[in-house]
């Protein structure tokens, strides 16, 4: 039996995030832990093909953060494991944005929200396709066998051990609830240090990153940007208030709108999940 043949008989299951959704936590944190289960880490990723192919392991979980490019990685995975078992953790939309534009901001973008989404003319650097969810639970389903299982941050931050609990029940896994740290991965940063790192960031670098050259060159590039902010980042919690730039960072009206705009995407995801999440763990418990 040659490797492919092997791999496509075991049970593998693939997370896809969302970025943005407690992703690195359960990487680092909750899918270690996980017993009965060969967990491919994220740093692996590259690599997932050649490590399913030669794990002994009939039960195999793999785990990314997608967000704007899950179709493409989606398919490339399911092109060779199509029997895969996916599951996805969505967040509403409004801090779901917000928390990828204080991402953004943390890595040096400079300009407002506004441009990196803007709900009128949609002429922002992310677009208002980019926010359905619907459509990427249906991406899922288009290209793998299983439903897709569908969680929801706003579970995670209600009863974290209940869904780590529903992630491991549809994995068929156990684990030690004492060796899950409940503390997030990443440290939140203050409204006030990004309105100044934004407010410096726009005179200091591109919107966009852009690195060229040799990867290690690359490497080095990313290093030194990051060196920069970080600078930047910290000594601004010391700042009088008086010297902060004047801008909000994020409205509470404009999330308000977004929130409303995709009102019905929420519903439907919900409805979704719903529907689908116990016929999703009922094929996995039949393989």
């Amino acid at each position: 039996m040659d490797f492919n043949t092997a791999s496509r008989e075991k049970q593998i299951f693939f997370h896809v995030g969302l970025a943005k959704t407690a992703t690195t936590w359960l990487q680092y944190k909750v899918f270690p832990n996980f017993r009965g289960i060969y967990y491919v880490k994220n740093t692996w990723y590259h690599r997932y093909a050649s490590i399913i192919n030669q794990s002994q392991h009939p039960k195999v979980l793999v785990s990314r953060e997608f967000d704007r490019q899950l179709e493409r990685e989606v398919s490339r995975f399911a092109a060779v494991y199509p029997q895969a078992h996916p599951m996805i953790v969505l967040r509403r939309h409004d801090a779901w944005i917000a928390s990828q534009y204080r991402r953004r901001v943390k890595n040096g973008f400079g300009l407002p929200f506004e441009a990196f989404f803007d709900l009128e003319q949609d002429q922002g650097y992310w677009k208002q396709s980019d926010l359905y969810f619907l459509p990427k639970l249906l991406i899922l389903e288009k290209y793998f066998h299983q439903k897709p299982l569908v969680l929801f941050y706003e579970e995670l931050k209600a009863d974290p051990k209940a869904f780590v609990d529903k992630i491991a029940r549809y994995c068929g896994v156990d684990y030690d609830k004492n060796q899950i740290s409940l503390n997030p991965f990443h440290t939140s940063y203050a409204d006030k240090q990004l309105k100044v790192l934004r407010s410096v960031s726009r005179h200091l670098f591109s919107p966009v990153q852009q690195f060229s050259g040799p990867r290690a060159w690359h490497w080095i590039q990313k290093r030194s940007r990051s060196l920069v902010l970080y600078s930047i980042l910290y000594p601004s919690l010391l700042l009088p208030e008086a010297w902060l730039p004047n801008e909000e960072l994020i409205s509470k009206e404009r999330l308000d709108k977004i929130r409303n705009q995709y009102a019905d995407d929420w519903q439907q995801c919900h409805e979704y999940a719903e529907g689908n999440n116990a016929l999703a763990a009922k094929s996995d418990r039949h393989g």
